[in-house]
């Protein structure tokens, strides 16, 4: 099971008092109870099989915060401790939970003209989305049997080398 379903705030930059119910609920739901509802649906019958994956996709938001992004960040963090839970779960029923947390991976030519092509990530460009299926696939396959509960980030080093998208990029 690869958990992958995002949403973003369409209110973000905002104060808190000013986030609607609906919107927080929207963005929430999306990101959080989405995996979670996922992954009740197959845990039994990968507990019953007595092996299974589930790699649920967070966020470099997920493991920082960012400036006036409540929502996202906060629905980001929680799936990499809902991944932590369901590996020290289900680990001893074969069961191996990972998740990835994305760096700057820009889908239109404009949002990486807003990160400046990566120029301050270290390794000097934003992530490709094709990146991203490599790594799912070594998680998904026994060569990953002794990986559990872990999120590794896919960022090109960004969170290593404190550049991350916290909506500041430092002056260099």
């Amino acid at each position: 099971l690869i958990n992958n379903a995002g949403k973003v705030a369409e209110q973000g930059g905002v104060p808190i008092w000013e986030i609607r119910d609906d919107d927080w609920r929207a963005v929430i739901d999306a990101n959080l109870t989405g995996a979670f509802y996922c992954s009740r649906a197959i845990a039994r019958h990968m507990v019953e099989r007595g092996r299974g994956k589930i790699i649920n996709i967070s966020s470099g938001y997920g493991l920082r915060g960012g400036r006036d992004n409540y929502m996202y960040v906060a629905a980001k963090a929680a799936v990499v401790n809902l991944t932590r839970s369901l590996a020290v779960t289900y680990g001893d029923k074969g069961i191996r939970v990972n998740c990835i947390a994305p760096g700057i991976f820009p889908h239109t030519s404009e949002a990486e003209e807003r990160w400046r092509g990566g120029k301050y990530i270290p390794v000097g460009r934003v992530g490709r989305a094709w990146e991203m299926g490599p790594l799912a696939v070594f998680l998904a396959s026994e060569a990953a049997a002794g990986i559990n509960g872990e999120t590794i980030a896919q960022d090109g080093g960004g969170l290593a080398g404190g550049v991350g998208p916290t909506g500041w990029a430092p002056m260099i």
